[in-house]
């Protein structure tokens, strides 16, 4: 006979029997619950009840008080017992954000609102307690899977522990946290064509190269398979989204080649970032730049999917200096649908030679002809 598993039991603080009442209704169908009416009593339920494992707790009660009682988050975060130093603890956000700023300074897990709906209660608890398991696997076995073996990186359960962290801590203090998910386009073609190793070499490569690109105070690491994630605390989207298309123009020109032949490599690459996207968990986050990944790659690949963007099957214009790398390394292809594009950014730069070295350039001509240009496109998609 089978012994079903004990559910994750959840404390529950708040003075209101009507709060307390509301929370246990949207989580007794999952969780086990203890209810408790003030600090104190969260405070001796958590000392002698070793199968609580998480605390969603009233602001009132979890504060210092003047000459008073230390409040519960704090003699949790201080407690000389680890299993309750590192305990995720659920704020009920008040009207004073002063007060919901101290929570987040002493270290409160996330914050909801009172009104909360099930199915976003449920997903924030499933989050905090996937990470402390994670974090507590971790403390227990530091070195287990702590690197992958080919590159040496941070594995994905690494990965999504720090993308927790830095979420947990952004959300203290009102700051954003972006997440880039990139990996090789078509590449299973690429395996089939050159072998397992030569994949590997260049997996080494790829993170070489990102790992020289990213900031002290992001997280590499791999995601899965071969595709790699950036988690980027404090970057706001349209850095973060910057960022990403100047690590896929880096790699479009990179040099890399098998027996002297160069090889036509390209990657993509997928964005999420917290307050724009509206999520603050790090599985929901990592999964939807994850989808935005695979999403840029079926649509033709060397892309970057973000925030605003929807998946397009056409290339963006490259930068000028980005053309420039292009034909340089060989990829003049790359550059040609997108002349017409380029050349008006040229024109004030032709305009100067001319006005001042006299070089007698058939300006007039080259305008004409770009007009020409982009009529014909216009009428051609068009038709």
């Amino acid at each position: 006979m089978d012994i079903p598993a004990q559910r994750p039991r959840i404390l529950i603080v708040d003075a209101s029997r009507i709060v307390r009442t509301t929370l246990v209704k949207l989580i007794r169908d999952h969780y086990d619950f203890r209810e408790e009416v003030d600090g104190q009593g969260g405070w001796q339920a958590l000392v002698i009840d070793h199968s609580i494992q998480l605390v969603i707790c009233a602001l009132a009660m979890s504060l210092p008080v003047p000459d008073g009682d230390d409040g519960l988050l704090a003699r949790v975060r201080t407690s000389r017992l680890a299993r309750l130093r590192h305990l995720p603890v659920l704020m009920i956000a008040g009207d004073n954000e002063d007060a919901n700023q101290r929570a987040r300074a002493l270290g409160a897990s996330d914050f909801i609102s009172a009104g909360i709906g099930a199915s976003e209660l449920l997903a924030r608890i499933g989050s905090l307690l996937r990470l402390a398991e994670a974090q507590n696997e971790l403390r227990e076995n530091p070195e287990r899977d702590a690197q992958h073996p080919d590159t040496g990186l941070p594995t994905r359960q690494r990965v999504e522990v720090q993308a927790a962290q830095a979420i947990s801590h952004a959300l203290r203090h009102d700051s954003p946290v972006s997440i880039l998910i990139m990996g090789f386009d078509k590449f299973e073609a690429l395996r089939d064509e050159h072998g397992e190793d030569l994949v590997k070499e260049l997996h080494k490569r790829f993170a070489s190269m990102l790992a020289g690109k990213v900031r002290k105070e992001d997280s590499l690491g791999h995601y899965s398979g071969s595709d790699l994630a950036i988690v980027s605390p404090g970057t706001p989207y349209p850095a973060c989204e910057a960022f990403a298309n100047r690590l896929r123009e880096a790699f479009a020109v990179a040099n890399i080649a098998v027996h002297g032949k160069r090889l036509d490599l390209s990657v993509s690459v997928g964005v999420a970032n917290t307050p724009v996207d509206r999520l603050n968990s790090a599985s929901s986050l990592l999964t939807l730049a994850a989808e935005r990944l695979k999403a840029a790659q079926q649509a033709g690949g060397n892309r970057v999917l973000a925030c605003a963007d929807k998946p397009s099957t056409q290339l963006p214009p490259p930068r000028l200096g980005h053309a420039i790398d292009l034909i340089k390394a060989g990829h003049e292809s790359a550059v040609i649908p997108h002349l017409v594009h380029l050349s008006k950014e040229v024109l004030p730069f032709l305009e100067l030679l001319e006005r001042e070295l006299k070089l007698g350039l058939p300006l007039a001509d080259i305008r004409k002809r770009t007009l020409d240009r982009e009529q014909q496109d216009q009428d051609t998609r068009q038709a």
